[in-house]
């Protein structure tokens, strides 16, 4: 891959997590429960506490790709490093995926009577395949990238 491409790659993702982390602390203020609290109890709310809480696995993933492209970048894309950096962005989708459904059904279950969930529900069924496609294409990777480190290192041995 060319340097330009892995760069752009790179600050695509830099992006995506500085629209993540600018929606985080926007949407609250503006948007659902916390709309009519001050700004001291936004940030207390526990569902709002806990969004952030599973963020944190949003935001290592997307570390991860970082580190897997610098990985790319500087040729070692057959190395154990690569595939722990797989394996590391397929946990922290399936977390986050788990985490979401817990969500999703937290608010299915409690939800006040005057409320309709469906919008909540229906971002939590996208987001959540979302997660079970970067997961399984993440082990994917990671098994054909081990295939090939194995092979490799099979090579290496028998010349």
């Amino acid at each position: 891959m060319k340097r330009m491409s892995i760069i752009f790659l790179q600050a695509v993702i830099v992006l995506i997590g500085i629209i993540a982390l600018a929606i985080l602390i926007r949407l609250p203020l503006t948007e659902g429960r916390a709309a009519n609290l001050d700004l001291f109890s936004i940030y207390l709310d526990p569902f709002i506490l806990y969004g952030y809480a599973a963020s944190i696995a949003f935001f290592v993933a997307l570390y991860k790709a970082f580190r897997l492209l610098g990985y790319i970048g500087q040729n070692k894309v057959f190395s154990s490093g690569s595939v722990k950096t797989l394996k590391s962005i397929k946990y922290c989708a399936i977390v986050l995926g788990v985490l979401i459904v817990a969500a999703g059904l937290y608010v299915r279950i409690f939800h006040h009577k005057d409320d309709d969930p469906a919008g909540f529900i229906a971002m939590c069924i996208v987001t959540t395949f979302v997660s079970i496609v970067v997961a399984t294409a993440a082990a994917i990777f990671e098994k054909i990238l081990q295939n090939a480190i194995d092979m490799k290192s099979e090579n290496d041995l028998t010349i």
